[in-house]
């Protein structure tokens, strides 16, 4: 009897962990992470952060050849996925835009300087749709941006008019006013590079440890505090001053064409509103551009009598085709603002988290020689229909971004760049320096990339051309300078 009590005892055991295994064995099995390197213990992938002083989407290359177009690593708990391939980029961040829109917080260049109430750096959230919606409304669309043609070409024809009398400094005549209707002040530089150094995730050991903040500055070997206040100084410099002074000129009746003051005009109450926009170009001046079929083609479309202008854009294909393969040859923005997922996501097979961190590399897109051949020539030609070969991938379809994050400025900031070119075309030859030497172009690491100083040889194309610049002065007259109401601003504030 006993034996038969332990022989039902033991069926029974077996059969519950028979039905035990059986339920354990029909729950779904959570997908692995993309994968990637080993981290440590505590820290993960810290070591796997990009160097300081490294182009950051060289580095992230590196985990393709090792792992995939995409892939993930791990520091301190927070998920970072990187994808190089534009198609799953597109995927996850034009198609899934709904679950991956968002930004991380980057605790030095956002919570500690301030950037986090720029656009770019804001969170998914109802502050964000209405600045976008406000944005989308002046200057997302050609006919609204159309309303600044006039204020570009203005800022062309005086660029080139400081070209003409100082060659020598052409890098440091890129200038752009759109935004206040002034010239940028003269702090605007220093802000971007300090944007350009902390907007890297974990660039600063503060966003990873966020307690670091409260560390005082007169701690051994701590200068965090002393550094951050030096970027919150550049911020508020380039902005609060010239929003204040677009306040002030309004109030006083002397509103001009910039986007900030039509924005007040349309009844924007938000004293918090900060926007930028970044403009690039002079990267066709590289080995590979045919700057002499360029000119010929305006010279036979516009003539040598008036400088091209956005209405001539179509009739001019090979320009067309130099903006954009300056877009694609250097980008301002290698690896793009990071994303943020909002939910739970299951992508390609993998497990994509909540608060994920995603870096897409625009980069490599730009530089993929199975989409574009030859990648590291500047070569225009590719955007051509040519002996019935197909134009390669137009890279608008990834250098502004993707899905709800995709820049709202992208017409005006391409437009920008077009009158640049034709217009620097048309009345300039831009050569090798007095040696003859290729300059060698070198590009800046961090969040936004742009050339280091080179020299080049610039002159007039001859004596006409000169006096076509010489005579935008009177037709986009130099204003008065107000940068002492700017001044004044800053010290009200």
């Amino acid at each position: 009897m006993l034996e038969a009590s332990n022989f039902f005892a033991g069926f029974a055991l077996g059969c519950l962990v028979y039905i035990g295994l059986q339920v354990l064995g029909s729950v779904p099995k959570r997908p692995h992470l993309p994968p990637g390197p080993k981290g440590i213990p505590l820290v993960g992938n810290l070591n796997d952060l990009p160097p300081p002083r490294v182009f950051e989407a060289h580095h992230w290359l590196k985990l393709k050849g090792l792992y995939g177009p995409i892939s993930s690593i791990t520091v301190m708990g927070q998920t970072i996925i990187i994808i190089n391939s534009w198609k799953l980029a597109s995927q996850l961040l034009d198609k899934r835009s709904a679950k991956h829109s968002s930004r991380p917080k980057i605790m030095m260049a956002g919570e500690m300087v301030g950037w986090e109430n720029s656009l770019g750096f804001s969170p998914y959230n109802d502050r964000f749709r209405t600045h976008r919606k406000n944005m989308a409304r002046m200057i997302g669309s050609k006919r609204a941006a159309a309303k600044y043609d006039k204020l570009q070409e203005a800022e062309v024809a005086h660029f080139l008019l400081h070209v003409l009398d100082d060659p020598e400094r052409f890098m440091d005549h890129i200038r752009n006013r759109a935004l206040q209707g002034r010239h940028t002040h003269q702090n605007a530089g220093q802000a971007m590079d300090n944007v350009t150094a902390a907007g890297v995730p974990g660039a600063f050991l503060v966003d990873i440890l966020p307690l670091l903040r409260y560390v005082p500055c007169w701690f051994p070997g701590c200068e965090l505090q002393e550094t951050c206040q030096e970027m919150v100084f550049m911020l508020d410099d380039f902005t609060e001053k010239p929003y204040a002074f677009v306040k002030h000129q309004h109030a006083s009746g002397k509103q001009d064409n910039s986007f900030v003051s039509r924005l007040l005009e349309v009844g924007d109450s938000t004293e918090e509103a900060r926007f930028t926009t970044k403009w690039s170009a002079l990267s066709l001046y590289a080995d590979g551009a045919d700057t002499k079929k360029a000119q010929e083609e305006i010279d036979c479309v516009i003539g040598n009598e008036r400088l091209p202008n956005c209405s001539d854009r179509a009739s001019l294909p090979y320009v067309n085709a130099i903006v954009k393969e300056v877009l694609r040859w250097n980008l301002v923005v290698p690896m793009g603002l990071p994303y943020i997922s909002t939910v739970d996501d299951v992508f390609e097979g993998y497990f994509i988290p909540r608060d994920a961190l995603i870096m897409a590399n625009i980069w490599y897109f730009a530089h993929d020689p199975e989409v574009h051949q030859d990648p590291m020539r500047f070569k225009p030609e590719r955007f051509l229909s040519t002996d019935g070969k197909q134009p390669e991938q137009d890279p608008h379809t990834y250098t502004f971004g993707f899905g709800r994050r995709v820049c709202p400025g992208r017409v005006l900031a391409d437009n920008a760049l077009f009158l640049n070119i034709a217009q620097s075309l048309a009345v300039l030859h831009i050569r090798k320096d007095e040696n003859g030497a290729q300059p060698e172009l070198l590009f800046t690491p961090g969040m936004i990339s742009h050339p280091e100083p080179f020299k080049a040889a610039i002159t007039p194309r001859s004596p006409q051309h000169e006096q076509l610049i010489r005579s935008l002065e009177h037709e986009f007259p130099w204003e008065e300078s107000d940068s002492h109401i700017i001044e004044m601003q800053g010290q009200a504030s």
